[in-house]
C-alpha cells in the first residue's frame, strides 16, 4: 500500500497571504526604505499590544534577541543559569555577550526547569536566570521562579522561542520576568523567513535593545557609536511576513490544538508512548506536540520504520542531546544532568501544523498503533 506523505511540519501562506505579502513589498521597494521602518514599528507595536507589555524590538532572529538582552545586562565574566535540555544558542549567546552559562537539570515533566534545580545551581555569582519554554509549554513554577529572581535581585529573562501564543494562566510566555526573546524561523509557529523579537516593560532594556540592534548607534542618523553593537536589524520585507503571519497567529494555534486533542484521545491511557502533559494553568501553542517513549526503544528505529513503512515523517527532537553532550560545550559539563539526558534521549515529536488535516493526524496514529504491533514500541 501507498501512502500519503506526513511531512513534520510545514509553514503555510496562502494565495492571499502571498499577494497581501507581495504588494506590501512592493510599497517598500518603491519606498526606498528597506529596514528600520513603518512595517517594522507596526510588527512591534501590534506583537508587544498582543503580549500586554510596553515595547517589542523587532531583530533579525531569535539568537540575537538573546544576546542582545544579555548585552544590555553586561553578563561579562558573570554567571547566569540556563537549561541544560535548550537550542545551542541560549547558551552560545551568553558566551557571546562574555558571561560563563552554568547548565540547570530538566523537570521531565515540563521540559523545564524547577524552582528546586534553580535554587540548587544558585551561587552569589549568579546575576540571572534564563528559562526556556520547550516546545510552546510553560512550567507552572514559572510565578514561582519570578518571586525568587526577585528575592535574589537578580534578573529572570525567557528564551520563548518555542512559545509565541502559549499563556500561563492568562500572561503570555516573556512577559513573566524582566524581557523575552521570541523567534520567527521557519520552523516557528509564526514565521518572518528569519527573524525575532524582545519584549520588555523595562525602559533601560527597551532603550539598550535598540541601540545594539543597529551597531551601537546613538541614532540611525548619527554615526557616534556608544555600545559594542553589531548588525541585528530586521528588514521591511521580513517585518511585512511576520505582521502577516501575526495577524492569523490566533487561527493557526487553534488548528494545533485541534490536531493535538485528536492525537491526546488517541494516545490517552496507554503505555505505548506518554504525551507529555500540559502544566497546570498553561495554554499551549503546540509548537511541537511531544512524547516521551518507553524506556529502551530505539528511537532512530522507529522514526526510520514510520518514515520507510508508513511516510509518517517526524521532526527533530526539543532536543536530542542536551547541551553538555556537545564538544562545543562539553567543559560545561558538572556532571549531574541525569534528568536532562533522560529527557533528551526518551522524548519524541510526532508531525503537527496548522494546516494538518484530520486525515493526516489519524495517518499518524495510525502509524504509531502499526508501529507497536510490528515490535517498535
Amino acid at each position: 500500500m501507498t501512502y500519503p506523505k506526513v511531512p513534520p511540519t510545514r509553514i503555510d501562506f496562502t494565495a492571499d497571504d502571498r499577494a497581501w505579502i507581495t504588494a506590501r513589498i512592493d510599497e517598500v521597494l518603491e519606498s526606498g526604505n528597506l529596514t528600520l521602518g513603518d512595517f517594522g514599528r507596526q510588527f512591534e507595536q501590534l506583537f508587544a499590544a498582543g503580549h500586554g507589555v510596553k515595547h517589542a524590538i523587532a531583530v533579525n532572529s531569535g539568537t540575537a534577541s538573546l544576546e542582545i538582552m544579555l548585552r544590555a545586562m553586561n553578563v561579562t565574566g558573570k554567571d547566569v543559569l540556563v537549561p541544560a535540555n535548550t537550542f545551542f544558542a541560549t547558551a552560545a549567546a551568553v558566551i557571546s555577550a562574555g558571561g560563563n552559562p552554568v547548565l540547570m537539570d530538566t523537570d521531565v515533566a515540563t521540559l523545564s526547569t524547577s524552582l528546586a534545580e534553580i535554587e540548587r545551581r544558585f551561587t552569589p555569582q549568579t546575576v540571572g536566570i534564563m528559562i526556556v519554554h520547550i516546545a510552546g509549554l510553560i512550567t507552572d513554577q514559572m510565578p514561582a521562579i519570578a518571586a525568587f529572581a526577585q528575592k535574589k535581585g537578580v534578573w529572570l529573562m525567557e528564551d520563548a522561542a518555542h512559545a509565541q501564543g502559549s499563556t500561563l494562566n492568562g500572561k503570555h510566555a516573556g512577559t513573566f520576568g524582566l524581557a523575552g526573546s521570541f523567534s520567527f524561523y521557519p520552523t516557528k509557529v509564526m514565521t518572518s523567513a528569519e527573524g525575532g523579537m524582545i519584549v520588555t516593560d523595562d525602559e533601560r532594556m527597551n532603550t539598550e535593545a535598540r541601540l545594539y540592534r543597529d551597531q551601537g548607534k546613538a541614532s540611525f542618523l548619527q554615526n557616534t557609536h556608544i555600545r559594542m553593537g553589531y548588525n541585528w536589524r530586521m528588514s521591511e520585507p521580513h517585518a511585512v511576513i511576520g505582521l502577516r503571519h501575526l495577524e492569523k497567529i490566533s487561527d493557526m494555534i487553534s488548528a494545533r490544538r485541534h490536531i493535538a486533542a485528536r492525537y491526546d484521545a488517541a494516545f490517552a491511557n496507554q503505555n505505548s508512548l506518554a504525551p507529555v502533559a500540559i502544566p497546570k494553568g498553561c495554554v499551549s501553542n503546540y509548537y511541537k506536540y511531544v512524547v516521551m517513549l518507553p524506556e529502551g526503544v530505539d528511537r532512530a528505529a522507529l522514526k526510520k520504520w514510520l518514515r520507510d513503512e508508513r511516510n509518517v515523517h517526524c521532526s527533530g527532537e526539543v532536543y536530542e542531546f542536551p547541551l553538555h553532550k556537545h564538544d562545543v560545550l562539553a567543559h560545561l559539563d558538572p556532571g549531574d544532568l541525569k534528568q536532562a539526558e533522560i529527557a533528551c534521549g526518551r522524548q519524541m515529536c510526532l508531525p503537527i501544523f496548522a494546516s494538518m488535516t484530520e486525515a493526516q493526524a489519524d495517518q499518524v496514529i495510525a502509524a504509531i498503533a502499526d508501529a507497536k504491533k510490528a515490535g517498535l514500541l
